[in-house]
């Protein structure tokens, strides 16, 4: 396969320079196409540091306790960062609070921070709810041994439950629990028919007092304010055990000090949790992300208790899975290939990237490379400090206070040296990159059960929305001076920083599904040959290469446990990001370099309506937001339709097509691609179809492109 992307760079470079045309317009179609093949054979070949090494590990949990009694266990803080109650509805929250709650782990050794970066009065209330329903769901997971801890899943699951006055009391409890905050979101307010606990009352006027307003009305500056819901020293559930710690905690924000997004939360939180626990092991949990294996955290032992690596290992990651997942996923959200498939090769080089949840972290990790630890400004944050003093003291609870404050950053190594990195919209990335150019390692485990299982976009919208952003962060490591390409083949091995390059530079995929998706068809349109004729040997060269890569890429996913149709789906949707958000990515990280334009950081919705859940059950396509987002996309499969049609007109018509064959080839496949696309054009009149004035706009540039072509070629 190498040898094939030589010989066809080589036809490219021959056409340019040893055999050139007269024409610049043929030299300008020349010189794009070997462009976006030079862009192909450079994500190929970094491709292949996933494929040296590939590794699947397997790990004994039962095995652990006959090494390691419970009491000698580490201690555990566990961060779930939220922003947002109308977007991130405060019952996902919480279910995923309790799931982690509920782990099979001792839970004095568990503390629970969650960040909550819109200072919410509602998300509060609606943790104060759940500490009370607690007390009755830790008992009964225990008792019942029951897999699904997330309240909502295992109250909504299928499975046998036990018939049992007790399970009809929980049950009513947390049906009753969500019905009074998901009432008090409707109202957006807590109102004192709600709070009836005396402690519940205080904690709120403590809170309403920690907004204040600066000089502008429309300015208001949030306080940092830290509220212990569960003191693991004497808070009990209902059989007598103690609870684990559960701490909510809004950082101190301000429009003259910037907040660095989720990076900059869980370097609060990092502090926060030192000076109050200061567990040796840390997991970061996206808000929507509940556990689905209670033994999780023995897992993770089995690791990070590892004599041979605890010394460089810095944090042990499990893949992202999802649950909600349509039959055939239509929009590729499991992303098998860099959640699952890659992470194995990069395994094989103990080097897995972060990805934002479900990792447990060594917390001395964060300060300094394995040899040479940073020393933080006060010892109270340092790895090595020993807590105590209780967290509810008012020592402990005003230097809290102090290190979330907005301006406690400044003049410190947080952020560069110390802590999460800053940098990136994609901090996960970022920072485990930055911890492996130290020398870190990290591991891979992917049991058979999910560890943990979250929410995916149910509309295309969203997805690629999410995708764009993700994809203008990586842009950011990329052109950065710690560029993996550079900085990153010095300090870490060529290998390994392919690997990350691979990523980094993911969004140049647009480079080639644009030219691709425009030049031959546009060029079919005008009976303009472009690509070798089906008589000459180049053309198999051609054919070879496409198979071959559409070929390794089928491999992939179905010996992951994909479908043939998730393949389709998934080698579709990198089409149509190709066109969507790798492309308006690189746009917008093209203007904001040169001072033109800003980042629109906006989170992805968990809500979910009704209508477009459905219409996502059955596998229909969610266009529905008029977003320029889909213009290209449209564009590209109105032109790709004609050109198509003309070409097999031209074909039936006893015209010489031999030139055009792969054009026409190409076209149809694209087409084929995009049978969703015209669907939403042509065929529906629900709400997700495409909305008209997308229509319209990708029709007139459609046109102009056409007249423009035909007078070009």
């Amino acid at each position: 396969y190498f040898s094939a992307i030589l010989a066809l760079l080589y036809r490219h470079v021959r056409n340019l320079f040893l055999h050139p045309t007269t024409s610049f317009l043929s030299f300008s179609i020349t010189l794009s196409l070997f462009i976006s093949d030079l862009v192909l054979a450079f994500m190929w070949a970094s491709a292949q540091a996933f494929r040296m090494s590939p590794i699947r590990r397997k790990e004994f949990p039962q095995n652990l306790k006959r090494i390691i009694k419970d009491k000698d266990f580490v201690g555990l803080d566990v961060f779930i960062c939220t922003a947002d109650p109308y977007k991130e509805p405060p019952m996902n929250v919480v279910n995923t609070a309790l799931s982690l709650m509920a782990y099979d782990y001792p839970t004095e050794k568990i503390s629970i921070y969650v960040s909550d970066d819109g200072g919410s009065v509602l998300t509060l209330f609606a943790f104060m709810e759940a500490a009370k329903f607690a007390r009755h769901w830790l008992p009964f997971c225990r008792e019942h041994n029951i897999m699904e801890r997330s309240p909502h899943v295992y109250f909504c699951s299928n499975y046998q439950h036990p018939s049992s006055p007790h399970f009809d009391k929980i049950k009513m409890m947390y049906e009753d629990m969500k019905v009074k905050v998901e009432h008090v979101i409707d109202k957006d307010e807590v109102t004192d028919e709600y709070i009836t606990d005396h402690q519940q009352r205080q904690a709120f006027n403590k809170w309403t007092k920690s907004f204040t307003r600066m000089d502008h009305p429309t300015v208001i500056q949030i306080m940092n304010h830290d509220q212990i819901i569960l003191d693991k020293s004497h808070d009990k559930d209902i059989s007598g055990r103690l609870m684990p710690n559960l701490i909510y905690v809004s950082r101190g924000k301000s429009k003259t000090s910037p907040h660095h997004f989720k990076a900059g939360a869980l370097n609060v939180l990092l502090r926060v949790s030192a000076v109050m626990t200061n567990a040796p092991i840390i997991l970061t949990q996206d808000c929507d992300m509940y556990s689905n294996d209670p033994q999780t955290p023995l897992r993770m032992l089995c690791y990070l208790s590892d004599p041979a690596l605890k010394s460089s290992l810095a944090f042990l990651q499990f893949p992202q899975r999802f649950h909600g997942v349509n039959k055939d996923d239509i929009y590729d959200t499991e992303y098998k290939l860099p959640f699952q498939i890659n992470p194995m090769g990069l395994d094989g080089l103990k080097v897995p990237s972060y990805v934002g949840s479900g990792c447990f972290f060594r917390r001395r990790a964060l300060f300094g490379d394995p040899s040479t630890p940073v020393a933080p400004e006060i010892p109270e944050l340092s790895p090595e400090h020993v807590v105590n003093k209780p967290i509810r003291s008012q020592e402990t609870l005003s230097l809290a206070h102090h290190v979330a404050s907005c301006n406690y950053e400044n003049e410190t190594k947080w952020g560069s040296k110390t802590g999460f990195r800053y940098g990136s919209l994609v901090e996960d990335f970022y920072t485990s990159y930055r911890l492996h150019c130290e020398g870190w390692k990290s591991l891979c485990c992917n049991p058979e059960r999910a560890a943990f299982l979250g929410n995916v976009p149910i509309t295309l919208f969203d997805g690629v929305n999410q995708c764009k952003r993700w994809c203008i962060g990586l842009f950011e490591v990329a052109f950065s001076k710690y560029s993996p390409l550079t900085f990153g083949s010095q300090y870490m091995g060529l290998l390994m920083s392919l690997g990350y390059s691979h990523h980094a530079f993911c969004s140049f995929w647009c480079i080639p599904v644009t030219f691709y998706s425009f030049l031959p068809q546009l060029t079919l349109l005008n009976q303009v040959s472009i690509f070798p004729k089906i008589s000459e040997p180049w053309f198999f060269l051609y054919v070879f290469l496409f198979l071959g890569s559409y070929g390794q890429n089928f491999l992939d996913i179905i010996l992951v446990g994909g479908t043939v149709r998730r393949w389709w789906n998934a080698q579709r949707m990198w089409m149509i990001r190709g066109l969507t958000c790798n492309l308006f990515a690189s746009i917008e990280y093209l203007l904001r370099s040169l001072g033109i334009s800003t980042y629109d950081f906006c989170l992805t919705s968990k809500v979910v309506d009704d209508e477009q859940s459905k219409r996502y059950g059955q596998g229909i396509f969610e266009f529905g937001v008029p977003s320029p987002l889909f213009v290209p996309l449209t564009v590209a499969a109105i032109i790709s339709l004609f050109s198509f049609l003309s070409g097999l007109t031209g074909f039936f018509s006893g015209n010489n097509m031999e030139g055009l064959g792969l054009q026409m080839i190409l076209t149809g496949f694209i087409v084929l691609n995009y049978l969703p696309v015209y669907g939403a054009i042509a065929l529906r009149n629900d709400a997700g179809k495409m909305p008209t004035q997308i229509i319209i706009i990708s029709t007139f540039v459609s046109v102009a492109l056409y007249y423009a072509s035909s007078l070009c070629l």
